[in-house]
């Protein structure tokens, strides 16, 4: 297989994470950039990164680069995915992609002109535990899917300053924990939601600390999620139909599902689906990426996070929550 050198821009604590799967898969890692040189050098000398750069620009424009990792602040990722498919690297952002629908649409068009892979690092879609789950969708063991429920609840400090509740960088629990919650359930629906109904409860900074969120489909389908960034939920998802439903904690991360099959309304039977180890997410993301390059497609990834951020784009809309770049 061929050897992909990675360019990470961004120390801060998922990209320590990411380093550390870059580093067992691939054994090393080429380049970091960084703007505060001292927290740059100490991520390189403990990460074991080949090349530094206090300039990210300059890091992108290394010919030997590519793939640039995107682990900055929201508000960032849209200009640094544009100047890296401009010059022609593949891209793997973290979540969210980017802050709106308008920004999304146009990255997908440049990296598909362009033929660039351009991947959003939200680890549920590559964990292994979820082919085994939609195979037995697929096969019919749950019968026909009429509903999705899914929470994800963070409990951050109150913090009017911090980045999770600044307007300015795109906060809010939508963005930061809702990627998740909404790329689960549009996975197990049919078709894009063509109906959201939502109410929220702002921060005082004017972000959504939470919500409540009902899409419906055309076939009528429907997704139920419950996000929070100061009240702490499980993470936790359960898609039902006709014949039975499947539980799945930690789905951000799962390793296994608990299927329940109800014949009837008084008897059930259970199994349980396992793949997959929680410690490798980022090893999977690491791995499908290459295996997204070589192949010269992504499996369909990107269209999912089309979908996941036009659904936001409505939720926000719905609540007439603008942030200042939209």
């Amino acid at each position: 297989m061929k050897k992909y050198n990675w360019g990470m821009i961004g120390t801060g604590w998922i990209a320590h994470e990411m380093a550390d799967a870059l580093n067992k898969v691939n054994g090393e890692i080429y380049g970091v950039a960084d703007v505060n040189a001292e927290m740059l050098n100490k991520f390189a000398a403990e990460k074991h990164v080949q090349h530094t750069y206090t300039d990210a620009d300059a890091m992108i424009a290394d010919p030997n680069i590519d793939i640039i990792y995107i682990a900055t602040p929201h508000t960032y990722h849209y200009p640094y995915i544009k100047k890296a498919l401009n010059a022609g690297k593949h891209v793997f952002a973290e979540k969210a992609i980017t802050v709106n629908a308008k920004q999304f649409d146009e990255v997908q068009k440049m990296a598909h002109d362009k033929g660039l892979i351009l991947t959003e690092g939200l680890t549920l879609m590559h964990m292994p535990l979820y082919q085994k789950v939609h195979d037995l969708i697929a096969a019919g063991g749950l019968g026909d899917i009429h509903l999705v429920q899914v929470n994800f609840g963070s409990l951050k400090d109150y913090d009017p300053k911090n980045r999770f509740f600044n307007k300015a960088l795109a906060g809010g629990a939508l963005l930061d924990i809702g990627g998740y919650a909404t790329a689960f359930a549009r996975s197990f629906l049919a078709s894009q939601p063509n109906v959201t109904l939502t109410t929220v409860k702002f921060f005082e900074t004017g972000v959504d600390e939470q919500s409540g969120i009902i899409l419906k489909n055309p076939q009528e389908q429907m997704a139920v999620m419950a996000l929070s960034l100061r009240a702490k939920q499980p993470k936790r998802g359960v898609i039902a139909g006709t014949k039975g439903y499947i539980e799945i904690d930690n789905y951000p991360r799962a390793t296994e599902a608990k299927v329940t099959y109800t014949a009837d309304a008084h008897e059930s039977t259970t199994a349980l689906l396992q793949a997959g180890n929680a410690d490798d997410a980022l090893v999977y993301e690491v791995q499908d990426m290459q295996r997204y390059i070589a192949a010269g497609h992504d499996d369909g990834q990107l269209q999912l996070s089309h979908d996941v951020s036009h659904i936001m784009d409505n939720v926000r809309n719905a609540w007439g929550m603008k942030f200042p770049f939209d």
